[in-house]
Formats: structure tokens, C-alpha cells, sequence
């Protein structure tokens, strides 16, 4: 079994318009929603054995806030290919992992990061499970964590489809 943690950047900064995608910081709001999805990670116990993380300023900073929620030892991996990375790059990428890491997050971006987090998980098949894809369709936020469980020995098992959605939250349902 595998867990993957799926989330996006916290709201970034859009005030200085001279600014390179990649070098947008985190506004206010970002600064205050980090910190709260880092405590419900740690309330749930949501500790990944990596993380992976695009270079972007915003998604750096968002790791920085959450980081000592998750565990100041875990490994994070900071990638220049997962800025702005798509669907099949972030799933080749996982594909990637070493086996002996039982779960990982990926701080990321959108659209990839939730065309991600819809392709893993398969059908609901119970009203909960439901529940939390139509709250994912929904909005998939800012700060946004999906938790998928997979049914995998290994890491290159990884398709889309066979994952159960066990959680998601947004800054705003806190």
C-alpha cells in the first residue's frame, strides 16, 4: 500500500506584475492558510517518507509553513520539472520513487496537480467517498490537500484509477 498526498500552493502574490511567474511569493492569505493545512497534517497524522516540490517561489514557501508539520527530518526534493509539471509528467514522476518510500506529497500547481488528483482515485463507490470527490471537483483551492491511498507494492504499479480518495481539505473547510 501507498499514500500519496497531493498539495497545491498556498494563494500567492499578484501585486508587483514585473515579477516572473516562478518568483510570485505568497500574499497574506497564503501566509496565514499554510500554516493551518501544516496543523491539520499534523492532527491527522499525515507524515509522507518524501516530498517533492516545484522550485516556484510560492510552492517553496508553502513547504517552508508546512514542513515542521509533516517532519523536520523527511526528505523534500526540490524539482525545476514539477513547475507547472502535467498530469503525465507528475504520475511518470511518482513512477520514479523508490520503492522503500511507503508515502509521498507533491507541492505543486494547478491544473496538473488536480487533473492528478482526479485520475488516481477510482469511482466513488460509497456516499463518503462521494462526498469528497464532489467537494474536489468542487474547488480543487489553493492549499488544497487530496489523500489517496493506493493498492501498490511498487511505485511503477502506479495507474490511474485503482487509488481510494481518503481525504480532502481545503483552507476555507478548517
Amino acid at each position: 500500500m501507498k499514500t500519496v498526498f497531493l498539495l497545491r500552493h498556498a494563494k500567492s502574490d499578484w501585486a508587483d506584475a514585473g515579477l516572473k511567474d516562478q518568483d510570485r511569493r505568497l500574499s497574506e492569505r497564503g501566509r496565514d492558510a499554510a500554516p493551518r493545512m501544516g496543523a491539520y497534517l499534523s492532527a491527522k497524522h499525515y507524515e509522507p517518507d518524501a516530498v517533492l516540490c516545484s522550485t516556484a517561489r510560492r510552492t517553496v514557501e508553502t513547504c517552508d509553513l508546512v514542513k515542521s508539520a509533516i517532519g523536520e527530518g523527511v526528505q523534500v526534493q526540490f524539482e525545476d520539472s514539477l513547475y507547472l509539471a502535467g498530469l503525465r509528467h507528475l504520475l511518470d514522476r511518482l513512477k520514479w520513487l523508490d520503492d522503500h518510500v511507503k508515502s509521498a506529497m507533491i507541492i505543486g500547481h494547478n491544473p496538473g496537480l488536480e487533473q492528478l488528483a482526479n485520475a488516481l482515485p477510482h469511482s466513488p463507490k460509497t456516499e463518503a467517498e462521494e462526498k469528497l470527490h464532489r467537494r474536489m471537483r468542487e474547488k480543487f483551492s489553493t492549499c488544497a490537500l487530496a489523500v489517496i491511498k493506493l493498492p501498490i507494492k511498487t511505485w511503477r504499479d502506479l495507474k490511474p484509477g485503482t487509488g481510494t480518495l481518503v481525504d480532502f481539505m481545503r483552507p476555507r473547510d478548517l
